[in-house]
């Protein structure tokens, strides 16, 4: 069994910052689910804005916190590395939304439902592994999550493949290629930064086993 007693002190605070860090990831990716299945009337970027400001927020706090505490349930650098990690998720969201309704027009028949249906799940495994981790979970059962978001980027590279192999079929309008072409790889970049805050999650359990 793993234990985490030696990372746990009295206060929690860390994991408390890290856990709504997370959460805020699975809003904003939420949101753009919204968007792109025309789910609400909603057209703007505030929901998008609001999830990256308040995740910005629990950065600085988080930060804050590292500078004011001598002693910290996890080392330093890597209570630093997942928030970093962390707050690349609801930015390069963001960075897809703007994109996306400044194309509106041309993207507007375009189904991203596979791709949004890999970015919820790998929210959900982010969130469901910072729980974990606060509750001294088991190594096993943390690193078969870690392995689920391994699998989930690759899913993400394999469907990429295949959305540009259709690109790039000569069926396109050039200039709708183009902005595909950024939308699907911005997605994808999503999902390797989901995959990228798994592994600092993974590389503190196994430091610290």
């Amino acid at each position: 069994m793993f234990s985490l007693q030696k990372l746990l002190g009295q206060d929690d605070k860390f994991f408390t910052l890290l856990e709504a860090s997370a959460e805020e990831c699975r809003a904003s990716v939420q949101a753009l689910k919204r968007i792109v299945t025309k789910s609400s009337g909603a057209t703007t970027l505030e929901e998008f804005v609001e999830s990256r400001r308040k995740d910005k927020a629990i950065t600085a706090e988080i930060n804050e916190l590292l500078c004011r505490v001598s002693v910290t349930a996890l080392d330093r650098e890597d209570i630093e590395a997942l928030s970093n990690a962390l707050y690349k998720i609801p930015k390069t969201v963001e960075k897809f939304a703007e994109r996306y309704l400044a194309s509106a027009t041309e993207v507007r028949e375009t189904d991203f439902t596979r791709q949004v249906g890999l970015l919820e799940k790998a929210v959900v495994i982010l969130v469901t592994m910072l729980k974990e981790l606060q509750e001294k979970a088991h190594l096993e059962r943390l690193s078969g999550q870690n392995e689920q978001l391994q699998k989930i980027e690759g899913d993400a590279d394999e469907l990429i493949l295949d959305t540009l192999k259709e690109l790039y079929s000569r069926k396109h309008d050039p200039i709708k290629v183009i902005i595909l072409k950024d939308l699907y790889e911005l997605l994808e970049k999503v999902v390797d930064r989901c995959r990228d805050a798994g592994n600092v999650i993974s590389h503190i359990v196994i430091k610290n086993s």
